[in-house]
């Protein structure tokens, strides 16, 4: 009882230090482990043309784990669940038809699968059953040499402290992490949780490097193995606080990079920095850089499913003449950068040399050891750097770790630093108040480049008064929250002054401004806008993607809106596709056709017109702390219209139901989508960066009365046509995504809304993204006939528009919403999904939440009376 209770008490660092201690002196393997090991070291001694699979199951029914393994679960979990699937109950009745013309998929097909996927591998003898990792630790006589997954930092009973014992809680926590009105108490709880998880004796999960070192990428690798071995949020904040302040107080310099290789970014958003590394690119190097053909690296990847654990085999299994010098985070961000900046003529070789750079020395102590080094059937390739480093050059490190999670573990580690340095310890009340600092900065200056050095020179407290909005720097816009009925808004806003903006149907745009004589005032914004005789000038998306090169035409005519005395400014609009004949706003999809790059003003087929709805900036000033009526005066006073060019947004002042309604009514006659409802004053009216608030409110007047909003879908698979659709995909599958572990997850199929030319179109622009399985990423049912025709890369968003939400066994989108419940098992279905656009303006990413899609489902009317009285999803930080 004495040794639990110290257990108990032991340090986060010192428990994982012990770990490695006992797994570096461990006794020989039990028996059953090394039969399970020598087979598999046989396995990886054969001819590296075999194609037999590295993995199968004992059901020929049963697909393969490496097929379709999610990066969260553990290889039993997910054995258990694929099983499952193939019992599943057929899709609800209530659920409706997605496509007429899509064909079913028969026996034939069923047939053909198992005809063209591997087969499983036949034992003459039933292998020894593995014992549970719990049996073995209970066994003295049993101490496997690495543990069957990594052990977590926290004690069992600690951790069910943390997660389970007051499990509805925490779940309210998970939908609304970022919820400003959670209860005080209910906020210093949850702190108080996690701070004790945080405390620490100077022993880390990675051993200390030597102060002032560049820290190890190995530390780095060590810290995202042990993320992914958990889905418990308050548990990956931990390991990611934990490793950061060791950053801190050993080489403060290193933090930068090291946060953008947790967030997975080299550089910020605006910058326009992307790798754009294609998996046959990636494999190429891989089988270079060990000595293995390209048609073996194909077969590991068609077998395992995973580029980054094929590199990681590969790697293990490469002879070395000597040791190289170990990667470290600041080396491994250069050569990745190094990597995306590569263009021009030979510029895919320079890229694969590039890499083969970072591959050849990673994992320098376990290359060449096979599975002794890294065995890629346990822990999920363990801490392999090989692994993380083709991850990142895919684009998914697939850990299940959210920016906004590294965000808060950073605050939580300055602080914690700086408390640290007065000998103090950090009071949950004072975690909570450097959360806040760090959001509301990084909101209105979502630059890390600039945030991080400041905070290491000024601290975290000082942070708002040294790092504030800026022309160069594009801000995550204010987004709305969707409404039903003019009653709700009326209900919203009762006894507060509002104002009916109308609603376009465009491309939001940020426009950026600096004259010449301001230059001097933002030295940084030299490096992101364009500079011409008129000053410096840019146009970013929602994304913060620069779109100036789209719009020449735009900033070309700047000078042509500002009055005199004008120096800085930084605008929010909508740009609309613009009918100069019949002066009036044309469809989202004209604006679509205009070239993304390299357009030239004389060329221009497609003219835009600017509407101008907010002020974030003016000479020198952030203005998100003004109210609206405060901020629109003052653009009204400092721009002027441009018939055709440039515009307000159309508005009116009244919260009175009838005039309401005629607003809307008039929108849409001006080929606007509806309304945007917004405060007008107090406290409250103040522009809220990165947020989706109830301060503004969206009305459509297709959606009224009806689920409230439509939604930004991603395209995941496609069902073959049939009748005149014999030639293109007749349905598709679709899925919303999941920024708390990465995933998309599967919502609905859908048929109906395209014409002939848009599927012809969409054929064509599918084709090159193809892939032979899902992403283990996918979140999908397993039933054989729910399966689409075809899977592909996850690329294009789509706007649907639904009757209502209903709770489907068939998909699995929001499931871990409704566990406990009586939906538990079934995820949230569209009935009677319908086509709007494609939405070129959106990254996957920036899809409609699974989160945003449970509250959907909550807020129906028939949902809403059962549900009564629980609480649901108040604003939140989009980033």
């Amino acid at each position: 009882m004495a040794d639990d209770k110290s257990n108990k008490q032991a340090t986060l660092g010192y428990a994982v230090f012990r770990l490695i201690r006992e797994w570096k002196s461990s006794p020989q393997e039990t028996n059953d482990t090394s039969i399970r090991r020598e087979k598999t070291t046989k396995e990886s001694d054969t001819a590296e043309g075999s194609t037999e699979p590295a993995v199968t199951e004992k059901n020929d029914d049963i697909e393969m784990k490496t097929e379709d393994e999610p990066t969260t679960a553990s290889d039993k979990t997910n054995e258990a669940e694929s099983a499952k699937g193939l019992k599943r109950e057929k899709v609800d009745e209530g659920e409706e038809s997605d496509g007429s013309d899509v064909q079913p998929v028969s026996k034939r097909r069923r047939k053909a699968t198992k005809e063209t996927s591997p087969a499983p591998k036949q034992s003459p003898k039933k292998s020894p059953k593995k014992p549970s990792p719990a049996k073995q630790a209970k066994s003295p006589a049993a101490k496997p040499k690495k543990p069957a997954s990594p052990k977590p930092i926290l004690e069992k009973s600690e951790e069910e402290e943390l997660a389970e014992e007051n499990s509805q809680s925490d779940k309210d926590e998970e939908l609304s992490e970022s919820d400003e009105e959670v209860k005080p108490e209910v906020k210093k709880q949850t702190m108080a949780k996690v701070q004790a998880t945080l405390k620490s004796t100077g022993n880390d999960p990675y051993p200390d490097w030597k102060a002032g070192d560049p820290v190890p990428y190995a530390a780095l690798c060590t810290t995202f193995s042990l993320v992914e071995m958990t889905t418990k949020r308050l548990i990956i904040m931990a390991y990611c606080s934990q490793f950061l302040q060791q950053v801190l107080r050993l080489t403060p310099g290193d933090l930068l990079p090291t946060v953008q290789l947790m967030i997975n970014k080299l550089a910020a958003d605006y910058a326009g920095i992307e790798l754009g590394i294609g998996e046959s690119l990636i494999m190429k190097a891989i089988g270079e850089c060990t000595g293995r053909s390209l048609a073996v690296i194909k077969t590991d990847q068609h077998e395992i499913g995973d580029l980054g654990l094929v590199a990681a085999k590969s790697r293990s299994n490469q002879p070395t003449m000597f040791k190289p010098k170990a990667l470290t985070v600041r080396g491994v961000h250069e050569g990745l950068l190094g990597i995306a900046k590569v263009s021009g003529h030979g510029s895919q070789d320079k890229k694969i040399s590039g890499i083969k750079k970072l591959l050849s020395a990673a994992d320098a102590a376990t290359a060449g050891k096979g599975n002794k080094g890294v065995d890629i059937t346990h822990n999920k390739g363990g801490p392999s750097e090989a692994k993380f480093i083709v991850r990142f050059l895919e684009g998914k490190l697939r850990l299940g770790l959210a920016e906004r999670t590294v965000l808060v573990s950073l605050a939580q580690a300055i602080v914690s630093h700086e408390a640290a340095l007065e000998g103090k310890k950090a009071s949950p009340e004072k975690m909570a108040e450097g959360e806040q600092v760090l959001k509301t900065v990084y909101s209105e200056l979502p630059s890390y480049e600039v945030i991080i050095p400041a905070m290491l020179e000024h601290g975290l407290f000082n942070l708002s008064k040294v790092c504030k909005l800026q022309p160069g720097v594009p801000l995550k816009p204010m987004l709305a929250k969707p409404t039903k009925s003019i009653t709700e808004v009326l209900d919203r806003f009762e006894g507060k002054e509002f104002t009916c903006e109308y609603k376009y149907d465009g491309e939001r745009a940020q426009i950026h401004f600096v004259a010449p004589s301001a230059i001097e005032q933002f030295p940084a914004s030299t490096a992101t806008l364009q500079r011409d005789d008129k000053g410096l000038s840019a146009i970013f998306s929602r994304n913060s993607e620069d779109l100036s090169k789209k719009y020449p035409d735009v900033l070309g005519k700047l000078d042509t809106w500002v009055k005199n005395d004008v120096t800085s400014f930084v605008l929010d609009c909508e740009t609309v596709a613009w009918d100069t004949v019949n002066k009036k706003v044309l469809p989202f999809q004209q604006l679509m056709t205009r070239k993304r790059k390299d357009v030239k003003a004389e060329d221009v087929k497609v003219k835009v017109c600017v509407f101008a709805f907010d002020l974030l900036f003016f000479n020198g000033d952030p203005c998100v702390k003004k109210s609206l009526r405060e901020r629109r005066e003052l653009m009204h006073q400092c721009f002027q219209p441009v018939e055709g060019e440039f515009q307000f947004a159309q508005y009116g002042d009244t919260n009175v139901l009838d005039e309401i309604q005629d607003l809307l009514e008039e929108s849409v006659k001006s080929s606007c989508e509806g309304l945007m409802v917004k405060m007008l004053d107090t406290d409250e009216s103040g522009y809220e960066p990165s947020k989706r608030s109830r301060n503004w409110l969206k009305v459509k007047k297709d959606y009224l009365a009806g689920v409230g909003d439509s939604l930004d879908l991603v395209v995941l698979g496609a069902y073959y046509g049939r009748g005149k659709r014999t030639s293109v995909y007749g349905a598709f599958l679709l899925a919303a995504y999941n920024p708390n572990n990465d995933t998309y997850e599967t919502i609905c199929n859908i048929g109906t809304g395209f014409s002939e030319a848009v599927l012809e179109e969409f054929h064509k622009e599918l084709k090159p993204m193809v892939i032979d399985r899902p992403k283990p990423f996918y979140s999908h049912s397993t039933v054989p006939k729910d399966q689409p025709d075809v899977w592909f890369e996850p690329r294009l968003v789509w706007e649907v528009k639904t009757a209502d939400l209903t709770l489907s066994p068939r998909y699995q989108a929001a499931a871990d919403e409704f566990e406990g419940t009586t939906g538990g098992g079934k995820g949230v279905s569209l009935r009677f999904p319908r086509f709007i656009k494609s939405r070129d303006d959106k990254k996957p990413e920036q899809a409609t939440t699974t989160r945003a899609v449970a509250e959907m489902y909550r807020k129906q009317e028939a949902v809403a009376k059962e549900t009564a009285g629980k609480r649901g999803v108040d604003d939140d930080f989009e980033y």
